[in-house]
């Protein structure tokens, strides 16, 4: 079954993005702010309530859907990256979340109420080797006591709820290594109160990352997600989905990549004849927009198979990787095809171009895909 377009809600999600100009972008990058305003009108709007069922109060959209309005926020020249974890995390609670839980965190998460914006996962000494990571939840009684470090949570100052992945049980103790992990829905005003303490961290882009530190901070035996164990699996079956929503959003800076620079090399007059003419500039351009369309065509695929319930790892793999190639391709050649003028703010260039470059690295990295594919799609020896 072909996946559909969703023409009118790109249109619609268009029309709110305009009310966020350049300017907008640009004042909270001097500030080192947060897109407050834009998370606000995208949740009134509903768009960020997609993938949640309409019996919670949203509006029970499919991936593609959501991948749709993630493009379209990156094609208009917004951030998704301030909220697009919402859509990408909440599969887990979906998935493995008990009816209580549902109950209790999707219709606030739907009014926005609730922001779920904030993943726990890498530590500083495990990275992408996520079962190696040391931050521990006890057991005790009705509780669990929290301690370690969380780094590149993104967010977590601007969000109310937490998905937590921690060991309960030891790894030497564990039966596999990816066995003993554990998924928390944490309180994050509760644990700002209970020990939890954020740092934000400065980046080359305006994106709200912070570290973590959990010391002896208490979760209700409740807030646990699914079965005590098997957090791992929990965290894996919603990487998938992750992988083709980040690539929905490269595809769509690509294509703001694109439109801005062969709009400009038609403007800009350069002896006597536009810059466009030049088959120097138009080359580059051409062959971003092939790498474009070509990982368009692969994420959709991904999130066609996602959605029909079949194994899309290594679509949704190669999807994210494509797209994150093709983005950056699109934003080499806009700042080539501007000159000095891409290095001027007022143009949004430059931010754009430090923006798309997160997605060589994460939410995984190009060199762990290729290992996947090497290693799960070729059978070829594992690699690490």
């Amino acid at each position: 079954m072909p996946i559909q377009d969703y023409a009118e809600i790109r249109d619609e999600v268009s029309k709110l993005c305009a009310g966020f100009p350049g300017e907008y972008w640009q004042k909270l990058e001097r500030d080192g702010a947060y897109p407050a305003e834009f998370v606000a009108a995208l949740t009134e709007a509903g768009y960020l309530s997609a993938l949640i069922p309409e019996e919670f109060g949203g509006s029970g959209l499919p991936l593609s859907a959501a991948a749709a309005i993630l493009e379209e926020i990156q094609r208009s020249g917004c951030n998704g990256g301030a909220c697009h974890a919402q859509m990408y995390i909440m599969g887990a609670i979906l998935r493995h979340g008990s009816d209580a839980q549902k109950q209790k965190y999707l219709p606030k998460i739907a009014t926005g109420e609730l922001r779920l914006q904030a993943f726990g996962v890498t530590e500083p000494s495990s990275g992408t080797d996520t079962t190696s990571l040391k931050t521990f939840a006890r057991r005790e009684g009705d509780h669990y006591v929290i301690n370690g470090q969380k780094i590149w949570t993104s967010r977590a100052e601007y969000s109310d709820l937490m998905l937590l992945l921690a060991r309960t049980t030891p790894k030497e103790q564990a039966a596999k290594k990816t066995d003993g992990l554990s998924v928390f829905i944490l309180d994050m005003q509760e644990a700002r109160n209970a020990g939890m303490t954020i740092r934000p961290i400065r980046t080359m882009m305006n994106h709200a990352t912070t570290e973590v530190f959990f010391d002896n901070v208490k979760v209700p035996a409740e807030n646990l997600l699914g079965e005590e164990g098997k957090g791992f699996r929990y965290i894996l079956s919603g990487m998938n989905a992750e992988r083709i929503l980040i690539a929905a959003e490269c595809v769509g800076d690509a294509k703001w990549f694109i439109r801005k620079a062969s709009d400009y090399s038609k403007e800009r007059i350069v002896f006597g004849r536009p810059i466009g003419q030049n088959q120097g500039v138009q080359f580059p351009i051409a062959r971003a927009y092939s790498q474009m369309r070509a990982a368009e065509l692969m994420v959709r695929e991904a999130a066609r198979l996602y959605e029909q319930g079949e194994n899309c790892g290594e679509e949704a793999n190669i999807a994210k990787m494509l797209a994150a190639e093709a983005s950056w391709a699109a934003a080499e050649a806009c700042v080539q095809t501007h000159g000095g003028f891409a290095f001027a703010e007022e143009y949004d260039v430059e931010r754009k171009f430090r923006e798309t470059r997160l997605y060589q690295v994460a939410p995984i990295s190009t060199n762990l895909i290729l290992s996947f594919i090497s290693e799960h799609v070729l059978g070829m020896p594992r690699s690490y």
